[in-house]
């Protein structure tokens, strides 16, 4: 029995073969072995072709610690500003993400070599969202991987939703009702919640063949988001998702700011304009939404002196909105584009964690009373009926009051006399 090497490095046995087949055999494994010795593998790693790079996860993390989380650190005052919150906030924030995702929990490989810490990833993907650099860019001071970057930021933003949205990003209740209310007063507007508006969000990636349906006036790929906020800058609204080719009465036709108003789940409100009763709350908004008696317009052209103070007075109010996109954004410089991601899903999630930790940040920094709020009404059970209902001709009727133009008109005239009767004279 002979044996000899084939080309994938076994033994092959052969038997009883003569000796022209065997020479044959040979000359083909020597020229196959001398052609492969040629081909050496440079790098070696997991993954054939793959660079294995020992990025020092350990002195990463130690680094990062003294800098910004020992007491005393090394940059013992900057913290707020690079961190966009403070450092509590921060560690409270990276305390519950950590005992929600077992992702984000130090642990040992398959070699025995210690993995990337809470702090390090949750850091990595924090800073992509507050500073919108690509994901390989905080390897250097981090030390973690562009993939592993992406899953940490992925993972980040969908457990900052579960977490803290039923908190952070939910209608107002009776007493923030009441507290709107009497900011709004104060303002000249009785009966205001808040202004809504609508940003476009670039989408740099998104698909050829869905271009044309998110291209609008921006002339380039756009998601929409709507919002409503107050004048603390909390947002109390965020509807997202919907094509940049449409405008703000498209996204109100598909948007679920009235519904708990439709449904009757609303908590009610009555005051008192000029002599008139008034029983739902309204937004101040600029001209192209419709003439509603839940909105409150400007007066494109003006005449007399108490129609261009009121113009002057909703205009002013009516930039609390347009402040809130434009804190949002500098505060998470991923938002204000353009994003670099492919799907939808991951655009919402990073959207939606993005406005509830601009929440924290203003219940943090500000006194916004939030702490009496119970979750369990704020999605109520819907119950379907195919039979005549008097709950569904109470929504019909409500449906029809939110949209009665006659309403509007008298809103808005008997918000004129008041405004002038309480500024008109300085």
């Amino acid at each position: 029995m002979n044996r000899y090497p084939n080309i994938l490095g076994g033994i092959l046995n052969i038997e009883e073969e003569d000796d022209d087949q065997l020479d044959m055999l040979y000359d083909s494994t020597r020229r196959s072995e001398g052609s492969n010795r040629g081909r050496v593998r440079r790098h070696r790693g997991s993954v054939p072709g793959r660079r294995t790079i020992n990025r020092g996860r350990v002195e990463g993390h130690e680094r990062l610690y003294h800098d910004y989380f020992a007491t005393p650190c090394v940059y013992e005052g900057f913290f707020r500003r690079r961190f966009r919150m403070s450092r509590h906030l921060f560690l409270r924030i990276a305390n519950e993400v950590e005992q929600h995702d077992p992702y984000f929990i130090q642990t040992i490989d398959a070699v025995g070599v210690l993995g990337l810490s809470s702090i390090q990833k949750i850091t990595a993907a924090y800073r992509i969202l507050a500073y919108g650099t690509p994901v390989d860019f905080v390897d250097e001071y981090i030390r973690i991987g562009e993939n592993t970057a992406i899953l940490s930021l992925r993972r980040f933003v969908k457990a900052i939703i579960a977490v803290f949205d039923d908190h952070y990003l939910r209608p107002p209740n009776n007493s923030d009702i009441t507290r709107l209310l009497q900011i709004g007063e104060q303002r000249g507007f009785p009966g205001m919640l808040g202004s809504i508006d609508c940003m476009h969000w670039k989408w740099k990636n998104c698909p050829t063949a869905w271009q044309g349906m998110y291209t609008g006036h921006c002339h380039e790929p756009t998601i929409i988001l709507e919002a409503v906020a107050s004048q603390d800058l909390w947002i109390w609204h965020a509807f997202f998702g919907l094509p940049g080719s449409l405008n703000d009465i498209n996204v109100l036709d598909r948007s679920p700011i009235f519904s708990l108003l439709a449904n009757g789940h609303a908590p009610p409100v009555n005051y008192t304009i000029n002599g008139h009763e008034y029983t739902m709350v309204y937004y101040l908004t600029d001209g192209i939404y419709p003439n509603w008696s839940t909105f409150v317009k400007t007066i494109p052209c003006p005449q007399g002196l108490k129609k261009k103070h009121f113009a002057k007075g909703q205009e002013s109010a009516r930039k609390d909105v347009e402040r809130a996109f434009e804190v949002l954004q500098a505060r998470f410089a991923i938002v204000r584009g353009p994003v670099r991601f492919w799907d939808e899903q991951t655009l919402a999630d990073i959207m939606k964690a993005c406005i509830i930790m601009h929440n924290m940040v203003i219940e943090d920094e500000g006194d916004i009373g939030n702490n009496d709020f119970d979750g369990s009404n704020a999605n109520p059970p819907v119950e379907v009926s195919h039979a005549y209902t008097p709950e569904l001709e109470d929504f019909m009727q409500t449906h029809c009051q939110i949209r009665d133009i006659v309403t509007h008109s008298q809103l808005q005239s008997d918000l004129i006399e008041h405004l002038w009767e309480l500024h008109g004279e300085e």
